[in-house]
């Protein structure tokens, strides 16, 4: 008997015919079930006279199938489920309304970056991306499946999602990008033949991102578009939301982001956003984590289909510090998927320092969110991490270990913010009804870009408190020893700097 572990992935293929349009003329769909679990799935055609069905089981022990066809009889059989295999936890989901942890229980911090169409770059760029990816403190990267045209990422994709030619891209310049952008001259597509290779390459990716612990946020859809893919009918729409549901639902690191900068598609309407969120959660079965980006108004993030907000900045300068804030608003876990990038090339959400970025991580983390990444550095080959993936050459990403080193440090859920100090951000422990931890037995206080020479706290007569000072930019921890009643803290006056205060016996 075939074993899969828990988590893991059982695919069945099964031959058929070639003729006609598979993609439209023919279906596979099967019945999954084990002692605790029974669940129905939709499978795809994959090429070549190929049909996939996929199933991720979430308990151990015997199951069995029944996978119908429209070509043929059913198929039956049966497989085993293992326990996990070290560092698979299984998908994330969100506890305690704020946080996220993993399905076993294992906490998860949430640590992004963005390379918008990293996947779709060659077989070494994609490589060297993995190895930046393997050296960072990243859990979680934003990417598209649709190829991008945008400033900086004018090339060609190195596959398309479906059949048939593009414009010709050698008539774009810097100064017709305007003229092209979104636009489709040239443009031959069947949109309702998948090409199956691009597909499977992003599944590669998928996987790899897996090995390495890393959540995969597909962007579904986006506006950055010459191919036409953005203005397709509804239709062709929802047929290529179902096959992208079929290919990577089973998939435990997928995240489902509906859109980046949904506000900016022109020709979709709330109507349609929430036509594809219906056609997610009949789709995924898994119940993936699930929200849509923003570029200027928010989506309503209270409706019910919404996971977490995935939010980019709403201000030229504050996002960080709204946290709080949208924390009350949705009643959600508050992902700052975009709070600009560092960099330095012209466009105002591409170019502040490292510095900066790293004091807006702090700042949500401290105050209960979840901050993401992205570099914009320009360079004379034209490879930006944002887009293309490639090699970091900020100073941020360097800094973020030490920050989820203590951040995993924290008791509780994860953080939420203080509002007993009013002249600093404080964060202290997310308990649920279950913990026994309290909100006074952990303080992290961050001083953000203010320059103290000194503080004095009193928190109450009793209490003693491991305090450490914490530079956040150059990574030290100074232990200071314990502390009570009154006390005062001597700093070195220069910004980007912490104290913790971790409650002792005395």
């Amino acid at each position: 008997m075939r074993e899969v572990e828990k988590w893991g992935i059982f695919e069945l293929s099964v031959k058929g015919p070639e003729e006609g349009n598979p993609f439209t003329e023919q279906t596979i769909e099967g019945e999954f079930a084990g002692k605790w679990e029974s669940v129905h799935t939709v499978g795809f055609y994959d090429g070549d006279g190929v049909y996939k069905i996929r199933f991720m089981p979430s308990f151990t022990g015997e199951y069995a199938y029944k996978v119908q066809t429209s070509f043929g009889g059913p198929v039956r059989g049966g497989f085993c489920v293992t326990e996990p295999g070290e560092g698979n936890h299984g998908p994330v989901r969100v506890k305690n309304r704020f946080h996220f942890a993993y399905e076993d229980g294992t906490p998860y911090l949430c640590l992004g970056t963005t390379c918008y169409v990293w996947d779709l770059q060659s077989d070494e760029r994609i490589a060297e991306t993995l190895t930046s990816l393997a050296h960072s403190a990243f859990n979680k990267i934003r990417f598209c499946i649709l190829p991008k045209h945008y400033d900086f990422n004018l090339g060609e994709p190195r596959s398309y999602p479906f059949e048939g030619t593009p414009m010709d891209s050698s008539v774009l310049t810097r100064d017709n990008f305007l003229e092209y952008g979104n636009c489709s001259p040239g443009n031959s597509w069947d949109f309702a033949r998948f090409n199956p290779e691009h597909f499977r390459h992003i599944e590669y990716c998928i996987r790899e991102l897996g090995k390495l612990g890393i959540e995969a946020d597909l962007i579904v859809m986006h506006p950055y578009d010459r191919w036409g893919f953005s203005r397709m009918s509804e239709e062709e729409d929802d047929r290529y939301w179902n096959y992208v549901l079929a290919r990577f639902s089973a998939f435990r690191n997928v995240w489902w982001s509906l859109a980046n900068e949904y506000d900016l598609m022109r020709s979709k309407t709330i109507k349609d956003w929430e036509r594809f969120a219906a056609l997610i959660c009949k789709g995924d079965p898994y119940g993936r984590l699930r929200s849509i980006h923003n570029c200027i108004p928010f989506y309503d993030y209270s409706r019910p289909w919404v996971t977490h907000c995935s939010i980019q900045r709403q201000d030229l300068y504050k996002t960080s510090e709204m946290v709080g804030e949208w924390r009350e608003r949705y009643g959600k876990p508050v992902v700052l998927d975009e709070i600009a990038y560092e960099g330095n090339i012209p466009h105002g959400w591409g170019n502040i320092s490292g510095e900066e970025m790293v004091r807006r991580f702090w700042e949500a983390v401290c105050r209960g969110g979840y901050p993401g990444h992205g570099e914009t550095y320009w360079n004379e080959e034209g490879v930006l991490w944002w887009s293309h993936g490639g090699t970091l050459h900020g100073e941020s990403h360097k800094r973020f270990q030490f920050l989820m080193d203590i951040w995993k440090e924290a008791p509780g859920d994860g953080l939420m913010p203080c509002g007993d100090f009013w002249s600093e951000v404080c964060a202290v422990p997310e308990a649920s009804l279950t913990d026994s931890v309290r909100a006074k037995d952990y303080y992290l206080i961050y001083y953000s870009f203010m320059q103290p020479v000194f503080k004095e706290y009193h928190i109450d007569d009793e209490t003693g408190y491991r305090l450490s000072v914490i530079d956040t930019w150059n990574m030290t921890i100074e232990e200071r020893g314990v502390v009570s009643g009154k006390f005062r803290v001597q700093l070195p006056g220069r910004p980007y700097m912490a104290i913790r205060l971790e409650k002792v016996n005395i």
